[in-house]
Protein backbone atom coordinates (compact mmCIF):
# COMPACT_ATOMS: atom_id res chain seq x y z
CA UNK A 1 0.00 0.00 0.00
CA UNK A 2 1.41 3.68 -1.03
CA UNK A 3 -0.73 5.49 1.91
CA UNK A 4 2.35 7.37 2.35
CA UNK A 5 3.06 8.83 -0.86
CA UNK A 6 2.14 12.10 -0.79
CA UNK A 7 0.27 13.99 -4.32
CA UNK A 8 2.67 14.95 -6.64
CA UNK A 9 5.49 12.85 -5.60
CA UNK A 10 7.22 10.77 -7.95
CA UNK A 11 10.83 8.58 -8.14
CA UNK A 12 13.99 9.51 -9.52
CA UNK A 13 14.78 8.28 -13.10
CA UNK A 14 17.74 6.26 -13.51
CA UNK A 15 20.74 9.11 -14.03
CA UNK A 16 23.98 7.01 -13.37
CA UNK A 17 25.04 3.19 -13.47
CA UNK A 18 26.71 1.35 -10.59
CA UNK A 19 30.18 2.59 -11.99
CA UNK A 20 28.39 6.16 -11.98
CA UNK A 21 28.85 6.75 -15.68
CA UNK A 22 26.06 8.94 -16.79
CA UNK A 23 23.02 6.94 -18.34
CA UNK A 24 20.26 7.97 -20.89
CA UNK A 25 22.02 11.24 -21.89
CA UNK A 26 23.00 12.12 -25.41
CA UNK A 27 25.83 14.55 -25.80
CA UNK A 28 25.58 17.48 -28.33
CA UNK A 29 27.56 16.74 -31.59
CA UNK A 30 30.83 17.93 -30.99
CA UNK A 31 30.89 18.08 -27.21
CA UNK A 32 33.14 15.97 -25.20
CA UNK A 33 33.09 15.27 -21.27
CA UNK A 34 36.44 13.79 -20.01
CA UNK A 35 35.56 13.10 -16.40
CA UNK A 36 38.96 12.48 -14.28
CA UNK A 37 39.84 11.23 -10.95
CA UNK A 38 41.35 13.01 -8.27
CA UNK A 39 44.42 11.20 -7.25
CA UNK A 40 44.85 11.40 -2.91
CA UNK A 41 48.06 12.29 -1.92
CA UNK A 42 49.63 12.32 2.13
CA UNK A 43 49.01 16.04 1.64
CA UNK A 44 45.97 16.56 -0.72
CA UNK A 45 45.12 15.44 -4.08
CA UNK A 46 46.25 15.63 -7.51
CA UNK A 47 44.03 16.28 -10.66
CA UNK A 48 44.82 16.43 -14.08
CA UNK A 49 43.38 19.06 -16.18
CA UNK A 50 44.42 18.65 -19.81
CA UNK A 51 46.55 16.25 -21.75
CA UNK A 52 47.24 16.36 -25.44
CA UNK A 53 47.00 13.12 -25.38
CA UNK A 54 43.37 13.16 -24.50
CA UNK A 55 42.36 14.15 -27.90
CA UNK A 56 43.47 12.54 -31.69
CA UNK A 57 44.85 14.66 -33.71
CA UNK A 58 46.23 17.97 -33.44
CA UNK A 59 45.50 19.77 -29.97
CA UNK A 60 45.49 23.87 -29.57
CA UNK A 61 45.51 25.53 -26.20
CA UNK A 62 46.39 29.46 -27.48
CA UNK A 63 45.47 30.98 -23.53
CA UNK A 64 44.26 29.81 -20.60
CA UNK A 65 42.33 32.09 -18.05
CA UNK A 66 40.25 31.29 -14.72
CA UNK A 67 36.46 32.91 -14.41
CA UNK A 68 34.98 33.18 -11.00
CA UNK A 69 31.24 32.93 -11.08
CA UNK A 70 30.08 34.50 -7.77
CA UNK A 71 27.85 32.66 -5.45
CA UNK A 72 24.37 31.26 -7.17
CA UNK A 73 24.67 33.30 -10.30
CA UNK A 74 24.78 32.81 -14.07
CA UNK A 75 27.21 33.20 -16.43
CA UNK A 76 24.86 32.82 -19.32
CA UNK A 77 24.73 32.89 -22.71
CA UNK A 78 28.06 32.81 -24.58
CA UNK A 79 29.22 31.25 -28.19
CA UNK A 80 31.98 31.60 -30.46
CA UNK A 81 32.46 31.84 -33.79
CA UNK A 82 35.29 30.06 -34.39
CA UNK A 83 36.37 29.10 -30.93
CA UNK A 84 36.72 25.92 -29.30
CA UNK A 85 36.47 25.87 -25.25
CA UNK A 86 37.73 23.52 -22.81
CA UNK A 87 35.82 24.03 -19.34
CA UNK A 88 37.08 22.73 -16.39
CA UNK A 89 36.00 23.53 -12.86
CA UNK A 90 38.16 24.02 -10.47
CA UNK A 91 36.39 25.64 -7.25
CA UNK A 92 33.34 24.78 -6.16
CA UNK A 93 30.00 23.10 -7.98
CA UNK A 94 29.03 24.47 -11.26
CA UNK A 95 26.35 23.38 -13.57
CA UNK A 96 27.44 23.97 -17.21
CA UNK A 97 24.65 24.22 -19.48
CA UNK A 98 25.13 23.58 -23.24
CA UNK A 99 22.56 24.55 -26.21
CA UNK A 100 23.19 23.24 -29.86
CA UNK A 101 21.97 26.28 -32.23
CA UNK A 102 23.26 24.60 -35.53
CA UNK A 103 20.42 23.47 -37.87
CA UNK A 104 22.37 21.05 -39.46
CA UNK A 105 23.79 19.29 -36.62
CA UNK A 106 22.23 16.32 -35.74
CA UNK A 107 21.57 17.59 -32.13
CA UNK A 108 20.11 20.31 -33.21
CA UNK A 109 17.98 21.98 -30.07
CA UNK A 110 18.99 19.98 -27.71
CA UNK A 111 19.98 20.80 -24.13
CA UNK A 112 22.76 19.13 -22.18
CA UNK A 113 22.86 19.47 -18.53
CA UNK A 114 26.34 18.93 -16.62
CA UNK A 115 27.33 18.96 -13.34
CA UNK A 116 31.36 19.15 -12.24
CA UNK A 117 33.46 20.24 -9.38
CA UNK A 118 36.08 18.93 -6.81
CA UNK A 119 33.97 15.52 -6.32
CA UNK A 120 33.39 14.88 -10.10
CA UNK A 121 35.83 16.60 -11.81
CA UNK A 122 35.73 17.13 -15.59
CA UNK A 123 37.10 18.76 -19.17
CA UNK A 124 34.01 19.56 -21.33
CA UNK A 125 34.91 20.78 -24.29
CA UNK A 126 32.66 23.12 -26.33
CA UNK A 127 32.43 23.47 -30.15
CA UNK A 128 31.87 27.06 -31.92
CA UNK A 129 28.12 27.77 -32.30
CA UNK A 130 27.29 25.75 -29.43
CA UNK A 131 25.99 28.11 -26.59
CA UNK A 132 26.75 27.49 -22.95
CA UNK A 133 25.86 29.08 -19.77
CA UNK A 134 27.11 28.71 -15.99
CA UNK A 135 25.55 28.48 -12.51
CA UNK A 136 27.15 28.29 -9.43
CA UNK A 137 24.89 25.92 -7.46
CA UNK A 138 26.90 26.95 -3.54
CA UNK A 139 26.90 29.40 -1.35
CA UNK A 140 30.96 30.48 -2.13
CA UNK A 141 31.79 31.87 -5.00
CA UNK A 142 33.23 29.07 -7.68
CA UNK A 143 35.48 28.68 -10.68
CA UNK A 144 36.57 27.25 -13.88
CA UNK A 145 39.19 26.98 -16.18
CA UNK A 146 39.03 27.86 -19.72
CA UNK A 147 41.66 26.40 -21.99
CA UNK A 148 40.63 27.59 -25.50
CA UNK A 149 41.95 26.75 -28.92
CA UNK A 150 42.36 30.46 -29.67
CA UNK A 151 43.29 33.43 -27.87
CA UNK A 152 40.99 36.21 -26.83
CA UNK A 153 41.49 39.00 -29.54
CA UNK A 154 40.95 42.19 -27.78
CA UNK A 155 40.37 44.13 -31.32
CA UNK A 156 37.52 41.62 -32.07
CA UNK A 157 36.40 39.29 -29.72
CA UNK A 158 34.81 35.76 -31.31
CA UNK A 159 32.36 35.82 -28.28
CA UNK A 160 28.39 35.81 -28.96
CA UNK A 161 26.27 36.60 -26.01
CA UNK A 162 22.59 36.43 -25.17
CA UNK A 163 21.41 37.20 -21.31
CA UNK A 164 20.45 34.16 -19.23
CA UNK A 165 17.24 34.60 -19.70
CA UNK A 166 16.64 35.14 -23.14
CA UNK A 167 13.85 33.22 -25.09
CA UNK A 168 16.07 32.12 -27.81
CA UNK A 169 17.43 29.47 -26.25
CA UNK A 170 14.29 27.14 -24.18
CA UNK A 171 16.34 26.71 -21.32
CA UNK A 172 15.47 28.24 -18.14
CA UNK A 173 18.27 28.34 -14.94
CA UNK A 174 15.92 27.56 -12.15
CA UNK A 175 17.53 26.97 -8.55
CA UNK A 176 20.08 25.33 -7.36
CA UNK A 177 18.44 23.84 -4.46
CA UNK A 178 14.69 22.56 -6.07
CA UNK A 179 16.69 19.61 -6.61
CA UNK A 180 16.64 18.54 -10.21
CA UNK A 181 19.95 18.82 -10.96
CA UNK A 182 21.69 16.61 -13.29
CA UNK A 183 25.11 15.94 -11.95
CA UNK A 184 23.68 12.03 -10.45
CA UNK A 185 21.43 10.50 -7.93
CA UNK A 186 22.64 12.49 -5.17
CA UNK A 187 23.54 15.84 -6.76
CA UNK A 188 20.90 17.88 -4.70
CA UNK A 189 22.93 17.17 -1.45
Amino acid sequence: MNDWLLEGARPDEQSTDADWNLVGRRLIEGVEVREVRNVPKGNGMVTEIFRRDWFPGEVVVDQVFQAVVEARCVSAWHAHAETIDRLFVNHGLLRIVLYDARRESPTFGQINELVHGLHRPALVVVPPHVWHGVQNLRNRPGALLNLPDRGYRYDAPDHWRLPADSHAIPYTFRSPTDGAGAGGPHDDI
